[in-house]
C-alpha cells in the first residue's frame, strides 16, 4: 500500500445550532473539527489508508484536538504543526431560514503552513498528494507552499489529485484569482474532483454540458463531476460516462465530497502509478461507483467525523 499526503487547512468549524439566526443573535454553537484535505485524511484511514496530513495549527486547546482526532483515526500527524504565534483557524457559520449562510472566517495558524515546513517533507516516501483546500489560493504562506510543493511533486514523477473546494464566502470579492490558480492545478494534476457549479465557474459555462465538455478539450486528467444523488460524472480520455450512487436517507451532508475524494485515492494507493495510468474507462467507473458508496454512506450521519468513524472499505463489497 502507497502512501498518501493531503495538505491544506485543519481548523474548527463553529456551528451555530439556534436556526435561523444570525451569527450575532445566536447564542449556542456545535464545534467541529473540520478542513477539507482534513476530512479527506480521515476518510482514507478510516478506510484503511496509510495517510500523513500536512497543515499548520494553533499551540491551543484546538490545535491539540485536531491532532488528536487524526491520530484516533490513524492518521500520520507528524506534519501537523503548532504555531505558538497564531490561533487555530475558526469557521463560525450559520444557516439561515432563507438556506443562505451567515459566515465568519477567522484565519489563523492554518495559512502560515510555509514552503520551509514542507522542506521537511520527504517525498521519497509519498506516492499520491492531495491538495484540496481552497484557503491554500488565498495570500499568505500556504499559497507559495502549496505550489512550491506541487513542483516538487511534478520532479518526482508523484500522482497529483485536486479538489478546489470553492467557497464563495471566501473568494467573493476576487474570484478570478481563484480560478485563475485552480487552473494551474488543473493543468498540472492526474485526477480532479469538482462540483457541477465549480465545473460551470472554472470554464466559465451556464450548463453542465458545456463545463463538460470544456474541461474533456482544456485538461489531461481523469476527472470527477459529483452530481449528488444523481451519481457522479466520469471524464476520461476525451469521453464520459455517469455513475450511479446509492440511494440513501440523508442526515447531513457535511464531509460526502472528502469522503468520496478518500475513497478514490485510497482505491489508487493500492496499486502504483504505472497501474493507474493504465486503469481502463471500465475500471474507474468500478472506483467511482465505491467512492460513491463513500460518499452517499457519510450523508447518514450528522458531521464528517463521526460519519468517518462508520466507514470501512467493507462497503465497496
Amino acid at each position: 500500500m502507497n502512501k498518501i499526503l493531503c495538505i491544506g487547512e485543519a481548523l474548527m468549524d463553529m456551528i451555530c445550532t439556534d436556526k435561523g439566526k444570525t451569527l450575532a443573535e445566536g447564542n449556542n454553537f456545535l464545534k467541529k473539527t473540520g478542513g477539507a484535505p482534513t476530512n479527506v485524511a480521515a476518510a482514507i484511514a478510516a478506510l484503511g489508508g496509510k495517510v500523513s496530513l500536512a497543515a499548520k495549527v494553533g499551540n491551543d486547546p484546538f490545535g491539540q484536538q485536531l491532532i488528536d482526532e487524526m491520530n484516533s483515526f490513524g492518521v500520520d500527524t507528524k506534519l501537523m504543526l503548532k504555531d505558538s504565534n497564531h490561533f487555530t483557524t475558526l469557521a463560525f457559520v450559520s444557516l439561515m431560514e432563507d438556506g443562505e449562510r451567515d459566515f465568519v472566517f477567522s484565519r489563523g495558524a492554518d495559512g502560515e503552513l510555509s514552503e520551509a515546513d514542507i522542506e521537511q517533507i520527504n517525498l521519497d516516501e509519498i506516492a499520491i498528494i492531495h491538495f484540496g483546500s481552497a484557503t491554500g489560493f488565498l495570500p499568505g504562506p500556504l499559497q507559495s507552499a502549496y505550489k512550491s510543493l506541487l513542483k516538487k511533486a511534478l520532479a518526482k514523477n508523484i500522482f497529483i489529485s485536486f479538489d478546489p473546494n470553492y467557497r464563495h464566502l471566501l473568494f467573493k470579492k476576487n474570484t478570478q484569482t481563484f480560478i485563475d490558480q485552480s487552473w494551474y492545478f488543473l493543468n498540472h494534476c492526474n485526477f480532479f474532483k469538482v462540483s457541477d457549479e465549480e465545473a460551470m465557474l472554472l470554464t466559465a459555462t451556464d450548463t453542465l454540458e458545456a463545463a463538460t465538455n470544456a474541461l474533456l478539450e482544456k485538461t489531461t486528467a481523469v476527472f470527477t463531476i459529483t452530481l449528488g444523488k444523481d451519481g457522479t460524472l466520469l471524464g476520461y480520455n476525451k469521453a464520459t460516462a455517469v455513475v450511479e450512487s446509492i440511494p440513501v436517507k440523508p442526515v447531513d451532508t457535511t464531509g460526502a465530497g472528502d469522503a468520496f475524494v478518500g475513497a478514490v485515492l485510497f482505491q489508487l494507493s493500492m496499486i502504483s502509478k504505472d497501474e493507474i495510468i493504465g486503469l481502463s474507462k471500465l475500471q474507474w467507473q468500478h472506483l467511482i461507483a465505491n467512492a460513491n458508496k463513500a460518499g452517499a454512506r457519510t450523508c447518514e450521519y450528522m458531521g464528517a467525523m463521526e460519519a468517518f468513524k462508520n466507514l470501512n472499505n467493507a462497503i465497496f463489497i
